[in-house]
């Protein structure tokens, strides 16, 4: 039996897919079981009560215990639990002190290593998925306003990164490692606004913005803190002048080539009409 948490997240939900279809027992976490939408063939529980009976690996989404992960580690080892698959970040490689994405990762990888337990830190870049920001706008019409739009990443489908923490659950040949994922090709914003365009069938204009005035912007998301939007910001300008390069890690661990940004929009072409 596998354990996933945040089972209906974006990547959550196509690691459910990669288990059923490798004839796995999945039990999936959710904080409203009803609305989850999963599966007949999935046992599904709330992550608050987090059932550990007969589980022998668990893939772990560190969003879903930004407080902390409890006695969720002791009671796995507790109950035969063998292995933890964790969806941690690529930001863990950055050596700021000040950068809170790296060290709520380290935090828990550390965690981890410490429990006894196996393990794998699955560390994605940036997730192609950050587009579905721009889905009010380009619903309405209006142009997509970014900083930095020299800036390049290599953004990943989810479905690449469900595939590479999948490998990591069945098989042994990822125990102990960090893979550093990527998509396959460096992008700027404006580059792929142009391909959502070309998915949708219409033109989605680009507006780069200063800084000053994007750290507005996100401050007035509910989610968002001063501290992250420094760090999410200095990301943004570093990128400018980065020498950016897919890491590759997709396509050694799964044998095929991980998805472009236009399959990826191709894929949610419905959420931007």
């Amino acid at each position: 039996m596998f354990l996933v948490t945040g089972a209906t997240g974006n990547v959550g939900r196509h690691v459910v897919g990669e288990l059923l279809c490798a004839g796995a027992k999945v039990r999936a976490l959710t904080r409203d079981p009803a609305s989850a939408r999963l599966p007949a063939e999935v046992e599904v529980a709330r992550t608050a009560d987090a059932p550990l009976d007969g589980v022998t690996a668990i893939f772990l989404n560190p969003a879903v215990y930004w407080g902390g992960l409890g006695d969720l580690l002791p009671r796995a080892a507790e109950h035969g639990v063998r292995r933890v698959v964790m969806l941690s970040s690529a930001a863990a490689l950055d050596p700021d002190p000040a950068n809170e994405l790296a060290a709520h990762h380290l935090r828990f990888e550390g965690a981890i290593e410490e429990s006894g337990l196996e393990w794998t830190f699955v560390r994605p870049g940036e997730f192609a998925s950050n587009a579905l920001g721009w889905r009010d706008a380009i619903r309405a019409g209006e142009p997509v306003r970014e900083p930095y739009a020299a800036g390049r990443t290599t953004p990943i489908h989810e479905r690449d990164i469900a595939a590479v923490a999948g490998r990591a659950l069945l098989t042994d040949g990822l125990v102990g490692a960090c893979p550093v994922l990527s998509g396959p090709e460096a992008l700027a914003d404006p580059e792929k606004a142009r391909l959502i365009g070309e998915a949708i069938g219409r033109p989605v204009p680009f507006e780069e913005i200063t800084p000053e005035e994007a750290r507005k912007e996100m401050l007035a998301l509910p989610y968002m803190r001063e501290g992250l939007v420094d760090v999410l910001l200095r990301l943004r300008a570093d990128a400018v002048d980065a020498d950016v390069a897919p890491t590759g890690e997709v396509e050694r661990i799964t044998g095929r080539p991980a998805r472009t940004f236009a399959d990826w929009a191709a894929d949610h072409a419905d959420d931007f009409r």
